[in-house]
């Protein structure tokens, strides 16, 4: 009889030099010490002892059986799984190493210290909310072994009454309110029997504010006379007045407004690509993930940006996620040797996260969660608000917002869910279950501090953003079919399956059987209500019929997603959970009970009359030193540490992102997204928010939020307001009167503009627990965050061509003009008066709602006739801050002149609603008085000059200082946690690139033809090329729109058609291997994905003879460049190729980036030689490390094909021209006598130049990338 046994091995060093320095760091000055430190990662392997291959599974993972004691040991908490692991035992399987049962991963830290755990600060070694510390290796050697299951509860209310549900809600953390409590007391005394604890946290979630929106669907009194109209009602009233454009509004997990027909890159039945004509419509999403963020900022942002992902793509029968966005409001940053005067002391509990903690690892989590699945994160917002505490009470953000959106694409036919029958199977389709994120509904739904310390670790979530790719493949190939499969889909998120299975049933208005050993579990310690009700993430609920069973299994086969048949729906409606092992029914309801008719919530409040403040005079603070804080400010500084980690360009669908011209710097007011690759129409996506406001006016917040988000679209030509389409996102600290008034207030005014205005809002979210209460000794403190309404505006876009950036142009003569609705200046809630720590009474706000929508439609009319070069909303900071961000895309000077103007500081820091525009000098006078005669506000107010920003005043000079050294101030927040998280020299080396008089940003000398693309086409050929992927990879769609536009017929094929033997290499001329994330790159980028190949002997032969084949070419891009560096054994002339490792600067890099084409012999590259060009690059592993003098000889036998450069096309070392840190720029190769071609940046998402966030004027519409596939099909026709 076999058995399993454990074994431990060490593999390679955990972390780079500079991360573990920055440990060192950390760990040395919190304990006084001067300790060295070094680690590794450990592997802990669970096999089969008796047929254990010890080389392969070495070989697998790197490591060796070095038997060495560290001082300590950090891995996944017990009874939790890590990512890593996960994605790693996916590829020991796929190697076919079949006797490996578990793989886990620790990190071994060496301190040369003696020291006593217990008495010394170790927090900078791991996080608390998902890791713990083990201080030997017996202590984690049980870390496989499960208990046996824990069984079902029974809460015995029979016998002992109501006050047992009343100990349970608060030992279990349910949250629910009296009236619930009494509502199941009534339920179960009249079915005679107790209640599971299955079945109460069922009700809980579905019933918590999180999911019922209770206030929002509340009744309302305010000062003794009953509203007829609920929050819900005013935001619903906004489609009645505009429906135009909504297909789906407040039914679906997102909305869905109509599109227009567009080519559709088509995946057929045989797996080829072909553009097809369709009707693609949008989906719209915004959400916020607020509690997890504030106790575990890493997952908690990312399974925050993961659940939005699911709630498009679980939309109608199954949309496409395009391109996402992120949002963050913190309390004061407080960031060491950069404390800011209005920064006070910190007041802050222990069990969550410093504003500045989450600013450092939630950003990271939600890039990393976007990077990896494959969405494009192009816009965001960052705020950090914090007043100083007044009886032991303060406004902030101790519980953040971390706010998750996006757009996506949905084909008409799909819009709508099905009615589904008795019978259907329902199907979890996506990773097991695991004892995490139990309760996350309800723990979302009480402030920060209310909660049991305990249930915030039970809450935390944890992220695989490659499994949910999985998933979005099996509903990308579903959802193209004629007819799919997924006739049913809702997304697993809060509540877990307890809340997703009883909601398919229910929007049926059917019951639902499922048996509960069906449902995947990875933890066999957990009762039935654990299996039930965990928030495990990446996971969805189907309903199909019984005749597609065989055909939709066949497709999560190939793709390698997890799923399971777990029961069926009935006629009978309840929900029915039966328990084969213990012959019961851990839940057993009828659906009427959980979705029933609870007491309708009841606000009553009343309304005061604010006291007026004594105004400070704002004329009295000096204008360089106010000018010095505006621009420090972390919401008006530089945002680039937060856009830089985010791949911006994957998809090849984007057409704007954060950053503007040449140096790509980042002040874009909007993104834009494509519909189709070879279609010019897309949509604007913006962002409004102006929560400061709401202290002193709740209504002028929102309605200037709303503004804002118009505002940021204005550079773009849309089709008109009417089809302006909004999500409202509401975060409040309910419960007080005065945050409940500002509720209504908030959402009465954005209700009433945007009915004004013919704006609809179909989709939003609300968070009302945004108060966090805490002990400090004996004294109780409380912060609580205004009234924070979050508005993401999207319109549909007929040509993104007509639009116009912050970008100045410097070839004309030109003025700068300010256009206003009136002459109010209005300071309160501005970023001014936060760093002078002054208080106002007035707000800005939108007094005339017709003249917002003059000025809005003045301003389009003015872009569509091409008479506005550059324009820039007015928002935090005011026109100052407009001004000097304009300078900065060209970093030229510029001179103002308020000689007019009696009030300067109110003129330029005031946050009234407004454009900046650039036009040229001969336009001036027409425009002035056009806009005029309209009842506008119109200023000349500023000229373009030399290096330095002035302010003039009737010949008197207020203000003058370079530009430089203002960007330096500007982007002092950026630089700072830059340097705190990732390569401290490496974000220095950024900085200093400020003071290179020779680098004049992005560049292009390329003389590329663009007529041969129709000249090539015309030919009857049509070579096959592989679109190669493996699981976790998602560059496939560009990658094969960029080859089937050059006339290849494109056919996507798997790892797992290979390994099965139902596609073969050798029927391909061509051979792209795409980017993305493989298996996660757990075991370094490309590395599973490579394994997968040479440890299977057939497919290995199989790319042996492609490369060898003298017919054939092959591309490997990013993570393919990756994986085909580590089959240089098998590729004729690659032996001297590189690794690819870890970034210089420890983080993932996306970045449009200067690349120069080498003379090499690569057929795909050729004719490009010395062609110096932009191009996306997004890697976190893409350093170039050569042994030896592999360099040299590569370089000698002509074989670097590609390198990063500077502005005087010089090969580059310095970040972030170079962005890994590459020697000699080094970023592309060629083998087999110019065959095989690997590189890291991304050619095939920047082969049109719309997709370029910079490009020189002369362009047409393909970039000369496009030459590169246009090289490939010449080769092809040629062989």
């Amino acid at each position: 009889m076999s058995k399993t046994k454990s074994f431990i091995f060490k593999g390679k060093q955990s972390f780079s030099s500079s991360k573990l320095e920055q440990i060192r760091r950390q760990f040395n000055k919190s304990n006084n010490l001067n300790a060295e430190i070094h680690s590794n990662e450990i592997y802990l392997i669970l096999a089969d002892s008796d047929a254990f291959n010890l080389d392969g599974i070495l070989d697998v993972l790197s490591a060796s059986t070095q038997d060495e004691e560290f001082s300590f040991y950090v891995g996944p908490r017990l009874g939790t799984i890590s990512p890593w692991s996960s994605k790693t035992e996916d590829i020991v399987r796929n190697v076919g190493l079949n006797n490996i049962i578990r793989v886990e991963r620790l990190f071994g830290f060496q301190i040369n210290k003696e020291f006593d755990n217990q008495n010394l600060d170790v927090s900078m070694f791991f996080d608390r909310m998902t890791q713990s510390i083990y201080p030997t290796k017996k202590d984690f050697e049980n870390l496989f072994i499960s208990d046996k299951p824990r069984s079902l509860n029974y809460i015995d209310l029979i016998n002992k009454g109501k006050e047992e549900l009343e100990i349970a809600n608060r030992s279990f953390g349910f949250a629910m309110s009296s009236d619930e409590i009494d509502y199941l007391y009534d339920f179960y005394s009249n079915e005679k029997r107790n209640p599971t604890d299955a079945e109460l946290m069922m009700f809980a979630q579905a019933n918590s504010e999180h999911c019922r929106h209770k206030i929002f669907n509340a009744k309302w009194n305010l000062d003794g006379s009953q509203k007829n109209n609920t929050l819900f009602d005013l935001i619903k009233e906004t489609s009645k007045a505009s429906p135009d454009g909504i297909i789906s509004a407040y039914k679906d997990n997102a909305a869905i407004i109509e599109g227009t027909k567009a080519e559709r890159l088509h995946l057929n039945d045989s797996n080829k690509y072909e553009f097809v004509e369709d009707n693609l419509n949008s989906t719209i999403k915004v959400e916020t993930h607020n509690h997890p963020t504030a106790i575990s900022p890493y997952p908690g942002a990312s399974t925050g940006s993961g659940g939005e992902i699911r709630d498009e793509g679980a939309t109608g029968r199954g949309a496409k996620p395009k391109v996402g966005l992120v949002g963050y409001n913190v309390s004061n940053l407080r960031i060491p040797n950069l404390l800011r005067s209005w920064e006070k002391k910190e007041h802050k509990p222990e069990r969550i996260a410093s504003p500045l903690e989450i600013m450092v690892d939630a950003p990271i989590g939600a890039a990393a969660f976007n990077n990896e699945f494959g969405r494009p994160a192009t816009l965001g917002y960052f705020r950090s608000f914090e007043t100083v505490f007044n009886d032991n009470k303060a406004r902030g953000y101790h519980k953040p917002i971390m706010l998750a959106g996006g757009i996506g694409e949905i084909r008409d036919k799909n819009n709508f869910k099905l009615q589904i029958d008795n019978d259907y199977l329902v199907i979890v389709l996506g990773g097991p279950a695991m004892l995490i994120g139990l309760g996350g509904g309800a723990a979302s739904s009480v402030s920060s501090g209310e909660s049991d310390e305990d249930l915030d670790f039970a809450s935390v979530q944890r992220d695989n953003a490659e499994m949910e790719r999985r998933c979005q493949e099996v509903i990308n190939k579903c959802s193209a079919q004629e007819n799919s499969y997924i006739e049913f889909i809702h997304d697993v998120g809060a509540g877990g399956l307890s809340n997703a299975i009883p909601e398919l049933a229910g929007d049926s208005n059917l019951g639902v059987y499922i048996e509960l050993s069906k449902i995947p579990n990875s933890d066999k310690s957990m009762s039935p209500m654990e299996i039930w009700s965990n928030e495990s993430q990446e996971r969805y609920v189907l309903a199909i019929h019984k005749d597609n069973k065989e055909a939709f299994e066949s497709i999560c086969k190939r793709e390698r997603c997890e799923y399971a048949i777990v029961g069926v729906i009935t006629k009978e409606k309840s929900v029915k959970l039966y328990d084969e092992a213990n012959d019961n029914y851990p839940v057993d309801v009828p659906l009427s009970m959980l979705f029933g008719d609870l007491p309708i919530t009841e606000m009553t409040v009343t309304s005061n009359d604010k006291e007026p403040v004594n105004e400070f005079n704002a004329e009295d603070f000096d204008l360089k030193k106010t000018i010095i804080k505006i621009l420090q400010h972390p919401t008006v500084a530089s945002k680039s540490f937060l856009i830089t980690i985010g791949d911006r360009t994957v998809g090849g669908m984007v057409a704007r992102d954060q950053f503007i011209g040449p140096y790509q710097v980042p002040v874009s007011d909007y993104s834009l997204s494509l519909r189709s690759f070879t279609s010019n129409s897309g949509e604007v996506l913006t962002i409004g928010e102006k929560p400061t406001l709401a202290l002193t006016n709740p209504a002028a917040s929102m309605r200037m939020a709303l503004a804002e988000s118009l505002t940021n679209m204005g550079g773009v030509v849309i089709k008109g307001l009417n089809n302006v389409q909004v999500s409202a996102n509401w975060m409040a600290a309910s419960g007080e009167n005065q945050e409940d008034l500002a509720l209504r207030e908030g959402v009465e005014a954005l209700s009433k503009i945007s009915v004004a205005l013919k704006i609809s809002i179909p989709v939003g979210k609300d968070s009302l627990s945004m108060k966090t209460k805490w002990l400090e000794g004996e004294q109780e403190l409380q912060v609580t965050s205004p009234l924070s309404g979050v508005v993401t505006a999207m319109a549909p876009v007929d040509d993104v061509h007509i639009g116009v950036t912050p970008e100045l142009h410097t070839d004309e003569d030109t003025s700068i003009l300010l256009i206003k609705l009136n002459d109010k200046n209005r300071l309160a809630g501005s970023i001014f008066s936060e760093v002078t720590e002054s208080k106002y009474n007035c707000t800005p706000d939108i007094d005339n709602v017709d003249i917002f929508k003059t000025m809005f439609t003045s301003v389009q009319e003015l872009i569509s006739n091409q008479e506005i070069l550059a324009i820039h909303d007015i928002s935090d900071g005011g026109l100052i801050t407009s001004l000097i961000e304009m300078c900065f895309t060209k970093r030229i000077g510029m001179k103002v002149d308020l000689s007019k103007i009696e009030n300067i500081n109110e003129q330029l820091f005031s946050e009234e609603s407004g454009f900046v525009v650039q036009v040229k000098s001969e336009n001036v006078n027409q425009i002035k008085t056009s806009l005029t005669d309209k009842g506008l506000i119109v200023k000349d107010i500023a000229n373009l000059q030399e290096n330095n920003f002035s302010i003039v005043k009737d010949q008197s000079e207020l203000f003058n200082e370079s530009i430089i050294n203002l960007e330096r101030v500007w982007r002092e927040t950026s630089h700072a946690i830059q340097s705190i998280r990732d390569n401290k020299d490496i974000a220095d080396s950024e900085l200093r690139l400020l003071d290179d008089k020779s680098f004049s940003g992005l560049m292009a000398n390329a003389s590329f033809n663009e007529s041969q693309i129709k000249n090539i086409n015309i030919k009857s050929t049509k070579p096959r090329v592989a679109i190669l992927r493996e699981q976790g990879v998602n560059g496939q769609n560009e990658m094969a729109a960029a080859f089937s536009i050059s006339g290849f017929d494109a056919v996507d094929v798997h790892m797992q058609d290979l390994l099965e033997e139902k596609v073969f290499l050798k029927d391909f001329q061509g051979m792209a291997v795409c980017g993305g994330f493989s298996y996660g790159d757990v075991l370094g980028a490309g590395g599973g994905w490579s394994k997968t190949i040479l440890f299977n002997d057939n497919v290995k032969d199989q790319f042996e003879r492609f490369f060898n084949n003298e017919n054939t070419f092959t591309l490997g891009v990013c993570n393919g460049c990756q994986m085909l560096s580590n089959l240089k054994n098998i590729i004729p002339g690659a032996s001297y190729w590189p690794a690819f490792e870890r970034n210089f600067s420890d983080q993932f890099e996306a970045r449009l980036v200067q690349v120069k084409v080498k003379k090499s012999d690569s057929l795909l590259l050729r004719d490009m030689d010395g062609w110096t060009m932009p191009v996306a690059s997004a890697h976190g592993e893409g350093r170039a490390n050569f042994n030896g003098k592999n360099l040299e000889a590569l370089k000698n036998n002509n074989q670097i094909a590609l390198s990063f450069v500077d502005s005087n096309q010089k090969d580059t070392e310095i970040y972030p021209l170079n962005p890994n840190g590459s020697v000699e720029g080094v970023t592309g190769l060629t083998a087999a006598n110019g065959r095989v071609t690997i590189m890291m940046p991304h050619p095939e998402r920047v082969f049109r130049k719309l997709q370029m966030s910079w490009h020189p004027k002369d362009w047409k519409e393909f970039s000369p990338w496009m030459q590169i596939f246009i090289n490939a099909k010449k080769f092809s026709e040629e062989n």
